[in-house]
């Protein structure tokens, strides 16, 4: 993004913060904004349909409606014929969908021997007003520049003030235990709380600003966002540097709560919500009131059990920059990631996936927007995660409101995640097959990632290395290894954070092959206690 496009996208940022927090959702607001956007799910995606995609001739899915023979009017007939789902799962059929490699710029879109290349850029929303920028959180290459939009937040705050309404933590102080920009989670967290008329009393960054060079505009909009607030009458805090491996500063803040008020919610990651709830046993703390509102990796059974010992509930929502909320936590839950689906927010359906390197067929998300306030328009945008997706009666509070769709066992077939830093598999494995054999010697079949969970909880990553290669010290792999992640990762955040969580050990032994003799360079290994739901990848 140039100068130019910067200045008028902090320009219209400097002008519409005010507004933002000038008007506060109330309970009552939201809840009939969301049901008003359910009730017209079908009426908002023909509208961004007519408006967004036809209506707009640079639209990177008219070439494929084209090739599939599909005008607006056809869409239209569907939808009303046969119904939204229906009509997406059609359209993927005919070709007019976008897998997660095209999303990303790394592969052309072919269809029916034609071809069109796309860069992420041509999926963002025309119509939107572009406030401030952030980066999602993958290292799997230059990240993924994405406007996030006032009015989009806005929309989300109503999710947030349901789920903490059905929680019974509506009103008690909160903490934010999130990174700074170009990361934009932490201030999201600062936003709604502001929106929602309780802003966060502590803001904690895991990044030292020391750890990265911080660009002029973000340490600008961060400090705007801070005064803004301020002068507005919302005491927003400016980040504080805390590591991962002073969790206890958080029990305690989270205990001298409980004591004023009875309950708190701690706004972070799932591993670092885990740090805490270690931090408080360790400290002799009881946390029963404290519920972690969590997002960035799936929920674990070991993870929940160890932040349940403490005493403290998990909220865990689920989403991605692109289209926003997309999941939030049932509350009487029959496995440990139990979400409702936020249909008002995106349309899903599923198709078959077979996984590069891996002999398996996975039912990937395909992603449809359907709010006006989306960054990205997505028509059937395949993410980088599968999982199941049913319709049932759980008598949650949440489905008051038409959430009656849940996922579960969500997890992604190309990333390996913990401490909420994301590793593309294609970039791993180049590492793994190119960089280390050129550096240490040996060759593809001697190097291998297995992801795994500890007694703990914490997944940890372990560099297997065939004892046949010769390498004096282990820390040398660990360096090159990190060097080259932080040589590929455009956010200076992703190497800082995985040194403070230690999570790469180097493990000497041949790697592990499949039944079938089969060397995959990228493996999950389920927790030994228990049975793996799928097969590991």
């Amino acid at each position: 993004m140039g100068l130019l496009a910067d200045s008028r996208m902090y320009g219209r940022f400097l002008v519409g913060l005010p507004a933002f927090l000038r008007h506060t959702t109330a309970l009552a607001e939201a809840r009939a904004i969301v049901r008003q956007r359910i009730d017209q799910r079908e009426s908002n995606f023909l509208r961004l349909m007519e408006r967004g995609i036809f209506g707009y001739a640079r639209s990177p899915y008219l070439p494929l409606l084209r090739l599939a023979g599909v005008e607006f009017g056809d869409v239209r007939d569907l939808v009303r014929g046969k119904g939204l789902e229906e009509t997406l799962r059609r359209l993927r059929n005919a070709g007019v969908y976008i897998s997660f490699e095209e999303s990303k710029g790394k592969k052309p879109i072919v269809r029916g021997g034609k071809v069109f290349s796309v860069q992420p850029h041509d999926f963002d929303n025309p119509y939107l007003k572009h406030y401030y920028q952030g980066e999602t959180g993958g290292s799997s290459g230059a990240g993924t520049r994405v406007a996030i939009d006032l009015d989009h937040l806005a929309a989300q705050a109503c999710h947030f003030l349901l789920a903490f309404d059905a929680f019974g933590v509506l009103d008690v102080p909160r903490l934010v235990w999130r990174s700074m920009l170009p990361d934009p989670t932490g201030l999201n967290h600062l936003l709604w709380g502001a929106r929602m008329g309780n802003v966060p009393e502590k803001w904690f960054s895991p990044v030292h600003s020391r750890e990265f060079t911080k660009s002029l505009k973000n340490r600008l909009a961060t400090q705007y966002v801070v005064l803004a607030g301020r002068l507005l009458g919302f005491p927003i805090p400016y980040p504080e540097p805390l590591s991962l491996d002073r969790a206890a500063v958080v029990a305690h803040w989270a205990a001298e709560k409980l004591k004023s008020h009875g309950g708190c919610t701690i706004h972070t990651l799932v591993s670092t919500a885990l740090r805490v709830s270690l931090a408080a046993q360790q400290e002799g703390l009881d946390l029963t009131g404290v519920v972690f509102v969590t997002g960035g990796e799936p929920t674990t059974a070991a993870k929940l059990r160890e932040i349940t010992r403490s005493g403290a509930r998990l909220l865990p929502f689920y989403g991605f920059t692109e289209g926003g909320r997309a999941g939030v936590g049932c509350c009487r839950p029959t496995e440990v990631d139990d979400l409702h689906f936020l249909k008002d927010n995106l349309a899903l359906v599923q198709h078959p996936r077979k996984i590069p390197g891996v002999e398996i067929d996975v039912d990937a998300f395909y992603f449809t927007t359907l709010l006006p306030s989306a960054p990205r328009l997505l028509l059937n945008v395949e993410s980088d995660d599968y999982g199941s997706l049913e319709t049932r009666s759980c008598g949650c509070p949440l489905e008051e409101y038409g959430f009656t769709e849940h996922l579960r066992h969500i997890r992604s077939f190309s990333k390996f995640a913990g401490e909420g830093v994301t590793l593309a598999g294609s970039e791993m494995i180049r590492i793994l097959e190119e960089v280390l054999p050129a550096r240490f010697g040996g060759g593809p079949l001697d190097y291998q990632l297995l992801e795994e969970e500890d007694d703990r909880g914490f997944t940890r990553l372990s560099l297997v290395v065939n004892p046949t290669v010769a390498i004096a010290r282990d820390k040398d792999v660990l360096e090159c290894v990190l060097k080259a992640v932080e040589e590929h990762a455009e956010d200076e955040m992703i190497p800082a954070i995985w040194k403070q969580a230690e999570r790469l050990q180097v493990k000497r032994m041949p790697p592990i092959l499949t039944e079938r003799g089969k060397m995959i360079p990228l493996r999950r290994l389920p927790h030994p206690s228990r049975s793996a739901a799928k097969p590991p990848l």
